[in-house]
């Protein structure tokens, strides 16, 4: 064999199942590999959703997002995608075709040093060389799956992918592992709970990739803690848990602060701080961090005590301590969460975004999953929704970036098949992403795309509102809305535009045998209110 398919091979016994990307001339070797070894190439319409796509992967399937790229231009669109895994912390091979390795560094059409672009986002950046493909690949895949875990580049000239080679399959390499937390310290998270009346816990991202997630309900069922989560860790306890508070710093953050900032103590569970800084919400409440990483805080935040380790092992030792008693009051939980979800969704005549969120959430199954993209609805829907299972709620937090939702729908459902997905972005998203729908058409699989189509960039409109910035710049559609096109690249389009004609259409849509985009015209002026509070 070649060295692509050693390549091809390793990738696979590591659990790969798939890769996107685009190809080009330079890639054609490594895709004929991946023809014949039976690792199936997934074509997209752009590499940077080969990116977002691949980041899924590897937060669904345990194993690494694979994502291709040609050089130049390739790369560098690559890049928006394989930085989303770096600062959402998913485990990713980003693997770029180059020239042959006696053209690499000289003034030729489309090169530039792949090693430098990917340096700052990602873990390492390697090159794949003759003879240390198997070495090379082993490491790659461990350092991606170690903790924190993230994207591995790796740059393949096209004259070492050809080359024969006589290596064999490299056995895995063992990952690094996070040690766990002295005794001492897990000893005095514990007694600080215990003392705490008014404790709350803070469950964020590093929890996502927790071995055993139902550690998490343990610990919070033992101490009696009431719980918020970061936007990307919703989900990894059910919503409707009478402990849950609901999400932190989105859309009616206010709320949320007040009755943070009310506490004694706040317990950060799996908490990183590349979704939001403490210092952005905790006030003068004394922090309590448990996390596979030292804490990342300012001078203002007043740390009492931190348990660094591996997170399985600090949450383990939590739930088997004595069970500790608080002050919170049932009922008082309750009103707090009935007013946050009332307060999120103003009176209207009109079809509201908080509606068609609801209808969406209405329609799709409470096992089913939800990939969503960045803008004014990302605030909005990250408190609305409730979810109810662990990698149900898919979107980029760290990173941030719009164009996520729609390849991140199209991953999630190769990925689990079995399970129902949805695709909720907003208008300037879709515009971003579009031509992703014939991606969804050419797999076959079936994805309710709802677009909340209100004309305008809604964050930045808002956000030049409150600043007191004249509108500029920001409106997508100055005309009237018209009814959409029958189809967008072959996939069927529908217009609603009240909440039970959406929930109606996404309930159709998901028994579909394919792809379908919903344009749901909503008023968001509400936005205003709830987003930027």
């Amino acid at each position: 064999m070649n060295n692509a398919d050693l390549i091809v091979a390793t990738l696979k016994a590591a659990g790969i199942r798939r890769g996107f990307g685009i190809p080009s001339g330079n890639v054609l070797p490594l895709m004929d590999a991946m023809r014949r070894g039976g690792l199936d190439f997934v074509l997209t319409a752009h590499e940077g959703s080969a990116g977002f796509a691949a980041d899924v992967s590897g937060r669904l399937t345990g194993a690494p997002g694979l994502c291709i790229a040609t050089l130049g231009p390739g790369a560098t669109n690559l890049a928006t995608g394989v930085g989303c895994a770096f600062l959402d912390r998913s485990p990713l091979i980003a693997l770029t075709c180059d020239l042959n390795t006696d053209q690499i560094g000289r003034r030729i059409q489309m090169w530039i040093d792949h090693h430098a672009l990917f340096k700052p986002i990602t873990k390492a950046t390697l090159r794949l060389e003759r003879g240390r493909i198997g070495e090379t690949l082993a490491h790659a895949l461990a350092l991606a799956l170690s903790e924190p875990m993230g994207p591995v580049h790796l740059d393949l000239p096209e004259d070492v992918a050809l080359a024969p080679t006589n290596e064999a399959v490299p056995a895995a390499a063992p990952r690094a592992t996070v040690a766990p937390a002295p005794d001492a310290a897990i000893a005095r998270a514990g007694e600080l709970i215990a003392a705490a009346k008014r404790p709350i816990a803070v469950i964020g991202s590093s929890a996502m990739r927790l071995a055993d997630p139902s550690l998490l309900l343990q610990v919070i069922e033992r101490h009696g803690l009431p719980f918020a989560t970061t936007t990307m860790a919703k989900g990894l306890i059910d919503e409707d848990h009478p402990l849950a508070l609901g999400v932190i710093e989105r859309a009616c953050r206010q709320h949320q602060r007040r009755l943070l900032r009310s506490a004694d103590l706040i317990v950060g569970l799996g908490y990183d701080t590349i979704e939001v800084e403490y210092e952005a919400w905790i006030g003068d409440v004394p922090l309590l961090q448990v996390d596979i990483e030292p804490v990342d805080i300012a001078p203002s935040v007043k740390l009492a005590h931190q348990a660094t380790g591996n997170l399985d092992a600090s949450l383990a030792r939590l739930a088997a301590l004595p069970t500790s008693r608080n002050s919170w009051a049932a009922a008082a939980l309750a009103e707090h969460r009935q007013q946050f979800q009332s307060m999120l969704r103003p009176p209207s005549s009109s079809f509201t975004a908080h509606a068609a969120i609801d209808a969406v959430r209405r329609a799709l199954p409470r096992e089913g999953i939800l990939s969503f993209d960045v803008g004014a609805h990302t605030h909005q829907i990250a408190s609305q929704w409730s979810a109810h299972a662990a990698k149900s709620f898919l979107i980029t937090n760290g990173w941030s970036s719009m164009g996520f939702g729609l390849p991140g729908a199209i991953a999630a459902k190769l990925a689990c098949p079995e399970l129902p997905v949805v695709c909720l972005i907003g208008d300037g998203c879709f515009q971003m992403t579009c031509g992703e729908v014939a991606v969804a058409k050419r797999m076959g699989i079936t994805l309710p795309v709802v677009v909340l189509d209100d004309k305008w960039l809604a964050l930045i409109k808002v956000k030049q509102i409150r600043r007191q910035f004249p509108l500029y710049g920001t409106e997508l559609q100055a005309e009237d809305y018209t009814e959409p096109p029958q189809h967008y690249f072959g996939v069927p389009a529908f217009g609603v535009r009240s909440a039970a004609a959406l929930e109606s259409a996404v309930t159709k849509a998901l028994s579909a045998k394919g792809p379908t985009i919903i344009e749901a015209v909503v008023d968001s002026e509400h936005y205003i209110d709830t987003v930027y509070d």
